[in-house]
């Protein structure tokens, strides 16, 4: 079995990030969801654990950070084409998301990236990359070092 990753963020709202989220592309895993929590797949191996805040501290003893005042982690996902990072950002914001509110990355043709954060202020990116293109730059910048 591949390892999977489990992001569990704290909401205020759990229909609306449920439902915040669903706009975006997760699915909800009913198996993984109660009153308290909602089990969000993007992937076979990646999926978030949306909880309320009591849910929340009941797995950690430090207090829910503010995600609008201090930035707690970075995520990104993965895209397959800069249409996909569009729409990604296009659907968080028709899903009442802010977007762009970091800079977006359009780096030498290889790589592009965009921002949304949700309704509870955490900072998602959403990121594609052509490896090989990435690769060869990466190469060449070593040889003329």
């Amino acid at each position: 079995m591949p390892q999977m990753i489990f992001v569990n963020l704290p909401v205020a709202d759990l229909p609306a990030a449920t439902s915040f989220y669903q706009a975006v592309g997760a699915t909800k895993d009913e198996r993984f969801s109660d009153a308290t929590t909602s089990g969000m797949a993007f992937s076979d191996t990646i999926c978030l654990m949306l909880l309320t805040h009591d849910r929340f501290c009941q797995f950690s003893p430090r207090p829910v950070a503010d995600a609008r005042a201090a930035n707690e982690v970075l995520l990104t996902l993965s895209a397959d084409s800069r249409e996909a990072v569009d729409a990604m950002v296009g659907r968080a914001e028709a899903a009442g998301g802010r977007i762009d509110p970091s800079p977006i990355e359009d780096c030498c043709d290889f790589m592009y990236g965009r921002s949304f954060e949700d309704l509870d202020g955490h900072l998602w990116g959403v990121m594609w990359m052509d490896v090989e293109a990435f690769l060869q730059a990466i190469a060449g910048r070593a040889a003329s070092a």
